[in-house]
């Protein structure tokens, strides 16, 4: 004999009916812009290649720190920016010596954070397309990916991606400078 339906509480009905909404919007939303960055779901599991660009460790990152000419550091967390101005809500420290660019690894940039990118790069390589430049954010991010991609659009040809970024930095007991997002514009 076959059971009689139960009836779900309405609050609980609700919720999966939102929850079932919610997730057949996003799975809708693309992951990439039709330039191949990255666009949303920024935090997830990233790819073991980025092209143009090579993927180093801790290890590996520290022996490119020891050569001269060391790499730009260059960090790309975002930062809230609210009212023509950035809104630090938590403080954020990065590796010694790093430029921070912050928002520039989104994945659609106005032309106005595209030139503060730009700018700022070539201000850092003293306008030498060899010079070494190293992306990083945090683990599972994808906008240091998008940033290594953006920076071999613009010509750099010695660009690497520091996958793991801040969270594999601390994990090996390294230091950490607090950081503050370069001026925007």
């Amino acid at each position: 004999m076959p059971l009689a339906p139960r009836h779900l509480p309405l609050p609980f009905a609700a919720a999966l009916c939102l929850s079932l909404w919610l997730g057949a919007a996003q799975a809708q939303e693309p992951l990439f812009s039709a330039e191949g960055y990255r666009i949303s779901l920024y935090r997830s599991p990233t790819p073991a290649q980025v092209e143009g660009g090579r993927i180093v460790d801790t290890a590996q990152l520290q022996q490119l720190l020891a050569q001269s000419p060391a790499p730009v550091l260059v960090d790309v967390y975002r930062r809230q920016w609210l009212h023509g101005r950035f809104i630090e809500d938590q403080p954020h420290a990065n590796l010694p010596g790093s430029l921070w660019l912050a928002n520039t690894g989104d994945g659609d940039l106005t032309p106005p954070w595209q030139t503060y990118f730009a700018r700022h790069l070539s201000a850092a390589s003293a306008g030498q397309a060899v010079r070494p430049l190293v992306f990083y954010c945090r683990s599972d991010c994808w906008l240091s990916w998008n940033a290594v991609k953006r920076a071999t659009a613009l010509g750099y040809t010695q660009v690497y991606w520091y996958r793991d970024g801040l969270d594999a930095w601390e994990a090996a007991h390294l230091p950490l400078a607090p950081a503050q997002p370069e001026p925007f514009p």
